[in-house]
Parts: structure tokens; sequence; C-alpha cells
């Protein structure tokens, strides 16, 4: 037998220091009580902790626990989804209000049973939150929504303050990584955002340690920059069960700051990089960046004018 499982054992900086005050506590608590899903809970994400000890951000999860796709990386569980919950979009603007947060993120399962892919109550969820946190960032995180520009449009329509849609990984592994996602589709869905809302900051997350090469890495940042995404992140690829795809590679810290310089020097405007960063680490922190260099650009061209 390979001995390849006695060499991909987690290494020292994969450990995870666990805070299980009374703000993360009370935290579980009332999403139980307001039958409410994270993606923090049902993704297993290792800063579950971290995050919700601070109470400064949080990342629901709507339209339900249940994804209708089958993705080789991620532990939500898939099948088929229940009716829609319309009260939902309200129960999570109740819950911002309550946690008091600065910055929320909102993502949902695939729905590709829906013919709007669920953007519809993505949208009300936005509105809602807006209505009752007026000074709370909003950002969405949806799945491709079958790659109806409709449906993107529906979702825009209610301006979220940020548009976050994963890459995943590099274009040669998409196709086995991810289930009915497409490389392509992800990079025009993250175009068609930007020509639907031009100030509206867009990102992107990637996972590494699936197999690809620094070469591919560094290509998905071209895509992504020549689609005009503003915010990167980069995070290692943890397998959640042994029916998940394994780990090829576990890159060190230094590997993530090598490659948090090469995207910074591409241009974009932020990128978290790092073993334990997911798509939502740090997203309040990521928005403000954006805004900052926003306004930077900003005054530069009218001294420029």
């Amino acid at each position: 037998m390979s001995n390849k499982n006695e060499i991909q054992r987690k290494p020292e900086w994969l450990k995870i220091k666990l805070n299980t005050n009374e703000h993360y506590t009370g935290l579980k608590k009332m999403m139980r009580e307001h039958n409410l899903h994270t993606v923090c809970e049902e993704a297993r994400c290792p800063n579950i902790h971290e995050c919700w000890a601070q109470r400064r951000t949080a990342t629901f999860m709507i339209l339900g626990d249940t994804c209708t796709r089958a993705c080789r990386f991620c532990a939500v569980k898939t099948g088929l989804p229940t009716e829609l919950d319309w009260k939902e979009p309200e129960r999570v603007a109740d819950s911002v209000q309550l946690m008091n947060l600065k910055h929320v993120v909102v993502t949902a399962v695939a729905r590709d049973d829906l013919k709007d892919g669920g953007a519809a109550v993505f949208a009300e969820t936005v509105r809602a939150i807006r209505r009752k946190n007026p000074l709370t960032s909003i950002e969405v995180l949806p799945s491709d929504m079958g790659g109806v520009y409709e449906n993107l449009k529906t979702l825009m329509d209610a301006k979220p303050d940020i548009l976050n849609h994963n890459i995943e990984t590099v274009e040669r592994l998409s196709p086995r990584v991810r289930a009915r996602a497409k490389y392509e589709r992800s990079l025009e869905f993250l175009q068609r955002a930007k020509e639907l809302q031009p100030d509206t900051p867009t990102k992107s997350s990637l996972m590494v340690g699936l197999g690809e090469t620094t070469e591919e890495i560094l290509a998905v940042m071209d895509d992504l920059r020549a689609n005009h995404v503003d915010i990167m992140t980069i995070g290692q690829y943890l397998q959640p069960t042994k029916k998940h795809l394994p780990v090829e590679k576990y890159y060190h810290p230094d590997e993530f700051k090598e490659l948090k310089e090469i995207a910074m020097q591409k241009g974009f405007s932020h990128c978290e990089a790092g073993p334990l960063v997911r798509s939502s680490y740090h997203a309040d922190e990521q928005v403000n960046e954006a805004a900052k260099q926003k306004h930077t650009l900003g005054d530069q061209e009218l001294k420029n004018a």
C-alpha cells in the first residue's frame, strides 16, 4: 500500500485553536432558534470559532441546507431541496440586527431545481437586511445560477455591496472538482456582474492543494483580472471526509505569502492568502480595503483631470 496518507498528514500550521466563548455559543443557539443555516457549519469552516467569537461578521446560507450539486470538495449535503421559505429573508435580517454585524455574507446552496436559481429569494434577503440594518455592508456569494443572465440581474438589482463568486480551482481540474459548474461560465458570471454594477467590487476564491501547478494558479489570477475581479482569496483545500477528493499537497504559509504578493502585483485591490483562509475570512476587511482603493483611484483621477 502507498504511504501517501502518512505523507499528507496535516502540518503543524493547520492546527486550529477552538474558542467556544459566550459569543460563539450564543450565536449557535440563535441560529437554531431562528431556523437558519450557515455555511460556516455546513461546510465545516476551520475559522468558525474565530469569526463567531468576534461577532464581527457571519455567513448565512439561504435556500435551505440541501444542494442540488455534488461537488467533490464540499461538505454541504446534496439531494432534492425542500420548498422555498419566503420568510427566510426577514429572519436573516432580524438575526443580523440582533448580532449587530458590521458586515454580513449571504451565500446559498445551488438550486438548479429552480428556474431563477434562487435569485428572487437572494435579492429579497439583501433588501430585508438593508431595510433593518442600513449601516451593515452586504456581500453575496451565489452559485452561477445556471449561467442565466436574468438570474444574475435579479440579484444585482438588489445592489449588494460586493459580489462574490468562487472559481474554486484551476481550469484543468474544474471538471473533476466542481459538479455542473464550468470554469468559463464562472468567469463570465463575474464579468457580467461587473457590467451590471460597475462600481460594485467583485471577488473570487481559489483552493490549492488539489494537484494544480504554480503556473495554473497564476493563470487563474490572470483570468480573474481579465474579467475585472477586484478581490481574491486563496486557501488550503482540506478534505471534509474520506469520500471527498484527497489533499495532494499542503502549502506552507510562506508559499501563501508569495502568492498574495503576486496577486497584489497583478492588480487585485485586496488578497487574503493563507492555509486557513476561506472565501468569507476577514470579509469585512476585504470590502473596506476595496473601498479605500476605490476612493484613492477616484482622487487620483480628479488630480489628473
